[in-house]
């Protein structure tokens, strides 16, 4: 079909903007007749110094699945079709995503027919079968509009007549034919109306979390070598577990990281966290600082290292047996910054099994995960407080645990201190075993 006339382009939302995406002009946003940068809060498209249209008009590109539309909610409105080509080079999930941020929790164009409305309107291909015939000059009502209520007595229009001649004569003699029931009509198009978009097979396909497999590159390059240096008559069976690269790679991951708060008012700080972990001892950070400084250390490491002696016959009702003479000698790393822990290489986050937090969110802020919800789902979050302290009404929702210190008694110390390792070792256990030395 062809669109020629003035009047047409300027009438109709869709040629509107055809022709604006076309001749390149400026399309820009209006609210409370305003100019917006803001495409939620505009209320308004301008496609032209002279043409402005509401961006929820109704345009003549019908939805999916519907064969005779008969209601707005049938077609796609002028939003739904400029974000499609606004986000042409969006991926699939970041489209939808910024449609349903744009207003349009449902209505959008699917992922999958967004290419074709694109090449539409940039005047790639010259038609798409759902897109409806302009009405004639006379009629302004827009497509899938009810009648006016003075032209309920008229006559059917020839088309009507000759889609209903046509449905008659395909319909068999001995068939009745069927009528839909209008109120199962009414429930149908609510059921469409609140229908959510399925993702295709590439985002399905598309993960979030990147894989690195630079490693077990690293590992079979070293077999094919081994094998490519075996000489004929001989056979060779490299054993991957004793291999200096496993091996560094098994050592390196046998120390745990602990992060906790560089906040000045956290009860746990760099100057006292290895007292209280190594010998359950709790000192407050002002006087373990003053001490330090008295010693000729005024600034704290960012970096500390914790020997504990993990008892296996103790191991399962958490006591914390520091004066053990048998066990295995566990190692952790203690930081307070992101700085400190780039130290320990590019996959030092799937190293760190805890998360020290004070209740405050910005902590988090240089963090790789730095949604709280997000972050205790990769990690134990451990929150220490006075046992005189009101519940922290902040970190309800934060999946974390609150462990309590007594400012007087330093003999619960101990109770508390193995009450931590006990969540730190059932944690690392059922989440990340290969940190845990046997």
């Amino acid at each position: 079909m062809a669109y020629s006339t003035k009047d047409s382009t300027t009438n109709d939302p869709l040629l509107a903007l055809r022709q604006a995406i076309k001749s390149k002009s400026p399309i820009t946003y209006l609210g409370n007749n305003e100019p917006t940068t803001s495409f939620l809060t505009a209320s308004h498209i301008s496609l032209g110094p002279s043409l402005s249209l509401a961006k929820s008009s109704q345009t003549r590109y019908t939805k999916p699945g519907i064969s005779n539309p008969s209601s707005s909610a049938d077609f796609y409105t002028l939003e739904a079709i400029y974000l499609a080509w606004l986000l042409r080079d969006a991926p699939g999930a970041e489209y939808m995503k910024q449609a349903r941020e744009s207003g349009l929790a449902v209505g959008f164009v699917s992922v999958t027919e967004r290419k074709s409305v694109v090449e539409w309107l940039e005047g790639k291909v010259a038609d798409l079968e759902r897109i409806r015939p302009l009405a004639s000059a006379e009629s302004s009502t827009p497509p899938g509009s009810p009648r006016p209520a003075g032209a309920a007595s008229a006559t059917p229009s020839s088309a009507i007549k000759r889609a209903a001649h046509a449905a008659d004569t395909t319909i068999s003699p001995s068939k009745r034919r069927y009528v839909a029931d209008a109120q199962d009509i009414e429930v149908v198009k609510r059921i469409k109306q609140n229908e959510v978009e399925l993702r295709d097979r590439n985002t399905v396909l598309r993960g979030i979390k990147p894989n690195n497999f630079s490693a077990l590159h690293a590992s079979f390059t070293e077999k094919l070598k081994l094998l490519r240096d075996v000489k004929p008559g001989t056979t060779a069976t490299p054993t991957p577990s004793t291999g200096p690269l496993t091996q560094a790679r098994k050592a390196k991951n046998m120390f745990p990281i602990i992060m906790i708060s560089s906040s000045p008012t956290a009860l746990i700080t760099m100057y006292n966290v290895k007292r209280f972990l190594q010998e359950a001892f709790f000192e407050p950070s002002s006087t373990a600082r003053e001490r330090a400084a008295a010693a000729g250390n005024p600034r704290a490491e960012d970096l500390l290292h914790i020997d504990r002696r993990r008892d296996p016959s103790t191991a399962s009702s958490g006591s914390s047996s520091a004066s053990s003479t048998q066990g295995t000698v566990q190692r952790y790393f203690i930081v307070d910054s992101t700085d400190a822990l780039q130290k320990f290489g590019a996959d030092a986050w799937e190293r760190v099994v805890c998360v020290m937090t004070t209740g405050q969110a910005w902590q988090f802020r240089p963090y790789k995960w730095n949604e709280p919800r997000t972050l205790f789902h990769h990690v134990k979050g451990i929150y220490f407080t006075w046992t005189n302290d009101p519940p922290n009404g902040k970190i309800k929702d934060w999946n974390v645990t609150e462990l309590k210190i007594d400012p007087h008694r330093r003999h619960v110390d101990k109770s508390v201190v193995a009450h931590f390792w006990k969540l730190i070792d059932d944690w690392t256990l059922a989440n990340k075993p290969w940190l845990m030395k046997s």
